[in-house]
């Protein structure tokens, strides 16, 4: 058993040789750890913190429904891990509904205001601002949506009363927390976090950053969280917290937006189809657009199929080098065609089979195709797009979650860039995510699908999912944070447990590699790394970078689910 025995010596060299001290990115993780899959008889709760994972547990202890378990998971996680995630940003769910078999999913991606313009990210010259000039302020805040989703999945699904899964998030904003590494590096390593009263939250007043292991306390949060525990959502959306919020945005000093408390209150969540294919004798299921996570997930699986991926060892040149040219197409398309639905034709043939299977010829066994272009999929319109990629930045935060029932959760949740766009307002962070959109309305002559409108959404490579059986049993429920790079995390983690038979940790655990569309990039640290001179015999231009991924995956097995956590962070899989 070549194969077995190659995975298990590759995964182990990455625990050892990933196992560094950070000086990386906003959201890197304090340090690799390996970590072992956990096993539970009747549900589990995955996700980035140990105290989230604590709160969504207890709901499930108490009879809750996986919508409960995530709700009180999402709320604490904005507590402990703010540079994540929120109330002040946006999510995407899904469900699976075990008695009636069927998958939802739920969009609350923040919406731009009425009064955004395509141009507002360009500078007098014509010309894209600098990131952080658009980042940092009120004019990069969406309308937030992940109240509104978390509402609206718990009145379809709920079990336990809404304002019992506040508790948890409550009482840790009222008593008080202990930061963790993760926290303390991030901001340590934060030089937006200028203004108050994010400044005088996240750090001390001789100005040194708070550190690890110094207790934290958020009573502005906790009020918040009675009030939206007691009047719902609409607290959040109407009235004082919504001018709160609507302040914030439009009184920065230099840099303010557009949102008013209309664009609040008229904030809607959408229920959309999932995306799903086939891949072997699976059937993968994902968020569609606005996410282009779904598809370009479903692309890359759809390009593989017709390779015998399950023979070749994870760490083997054609391992790499097939999964990194799969990428290069799905992101081509990604990059060119996916954009908020409700705004833009996105093409229905994108996971045509057929057009995979063309798509999958253009791959060759010697060489690399470098910058693919993007395809033309049936059905396409005449309308055409001039390509564009937005700068998505590597944070976010991922949530797994089975309960008693079998229903599933697999959510992903945001606000953007560490930190978002640096705003606080009553002990919650506003999110950034208007960045999403391309600052460039126009490429080429042509539109970009992904240009600024009012009321859109912007694109997310966001992509939570869910795997079925050949029985349609659930087989995997699965996501990660990580910015444009999440869409390869997500892919990787899913093959390694249905083609090469690793257990989820494992899978979660292996080397992230992979293309967006130019370099083909290995993880920093890790054995792939080693393939650096190989690849570049094919063809390819490698990069070996810090990648910040958080994947969080639960598997169904014999008596009961198995859980794994990204060691790239701080997260756990726990259960009953």
């Amino acid at each position: 058993m070549r194969i077995a025995k190659s995975i298990g010596a590759l995964v182990l060299a990455c625990a050892g040789a990933l196992a560094w001290a950070t000086d990386q990115a906003p959201e890197a993780a304090s340090g690799y750890t390996e970590k072992h899959a956990v096993t539970a008889h009747t549900f589990m709760v995955a996700a980035a913190n140990p105290l989230a994972v604590d709160a969504g547990v207890a709901m499930l202890k108490r009879g809750g429904s996986a919508v409960d378990a995530a709700i009180a998971t999402q709320l604490v996680l904005n507590l402990v891990e703010p540079q994540s995630s929120g109330i002040g940003g946006g999510a995407f769910m899904l469900f699976h509904d075990a008695a009636q078999n069927r998958l939802i999913t739920y969009d609350g991606r923040e919406t731009a205001p009425r009064a955004a313009t395509p141009e507002m990210f360009l500078g007098a010259d014509g010309k894209p601002v600098a990131f952080y000039d658009a980042v940092v302020g009120g004019r990069s805040v969406g309308v937030p949506g992940t109240l509104r989703l978390l509402e609206t999945a718990h009145r379809a699904h709920g079990r336990l009363p809404w304002a019992q899964l506040f508790e948890p998030a409550i009482a840790l904003a009222e008593q008080g927390f202990a930061v963790s590494p993760r926290l303390a590096g991030a901001i340590a390593r934060e030089q937006h976090l200028l203004r108050e009263p994010a400044r005088s939250y996240f750090f001390h007043a001789d100005g040194s950053p708070l550190k690890a292991g110094e207790q934290l306390r958020n009573p502005a949060f906790a009020e918040v969280l009675k009030l939206v525990a007691a009047r719902g959502a609409d607290a959040f959306y109407q009235g004082e917290i919504a001018r709160n919020i609507v302040r914030s945005v439009r009184e920065h000093p230099t840099n303010p937006g557009t949102m008013t408390e209309e664009d609040l209150a008229r904030y809607t969540v959408k229920v959309r189809e999932p995306v799903c294919g086939a891949y072997r004798q699976f059937r993968v299921c994902g968020m569609g657009p606005p996410s282009s996570g779904g598809v370009a997930l479903l692309q890359i699986l759809g390009v593989l199929e017709r390779f015998p991926v399950g023979r070749w060892a994870p760490d083997s040149v054609d391992a790499v080098h097939y999964f990194s040219e799969a990428g290069r197409l799905a992101y081509a398309d990604r990059n060119r065609y996916l954009a908020d639905p409700d705004f833009v034709p996105v093409p229905a043939g994108l996971l045509d089979r057929g057009y995979l299977a063309a798509r999958s010829q253009l791959i060759r066994d010697d060489a690399s195709l470098g910058k693919a272009e993007p395809g033309t999929p049936p059905a396409q319109a005449a309308w055409r797009f001039g390509e564009a990629a937005a700068l998505e930045r590597p944070s976010t935060s991922h949530i797994s979650v089975v309960d008693a029932a079998g229903n599933a959760v697999s959510m992903t949740t945001t606000i953007e860039d560490g930190f978002g766009s640096r705003q606080m307002v009553r002990g919650f962070l506003l999110n950034n995510e208007l960045t999403d959109f391309a600052f460039a309305p126009v490429v080429d002559g042509q539109p970009v699908a992904n240009r600024i409108e009012p009321g859109k959404r912007p694109r997310s490579s966001m992509a939570p999912t869910i795997v079925y059986d050949a029985d349609g049993r659930l087989r995997l429920v699965i996501g990660s944070p990580g910015g444009s790079a999440i869409i390869n995390y997500v892919a990787k983690s899913v093959i390694g447990v249905l083609d090469w038979q690793l257990d989820v940790q494992q899978a979660i655990s292996l080397p992230n590699v992979g293309s967006r569309n130019g370099p083909t990039e290995l993880e920093e640290g890790s054995a792939a790394a080693g393939l650096q001179v190989a690849l570049e015999k094919r063809g390819h231009t490698v990069k070996v970078i810090e990648f910040n991924s958080g994947v969080q995956g639960i598997e169904r097995i014999p008596d009961g689910w198995r859980g794994g956590a990204d060691p790239r962070r701080e997260g756990i899989a726990a259960g009953d």
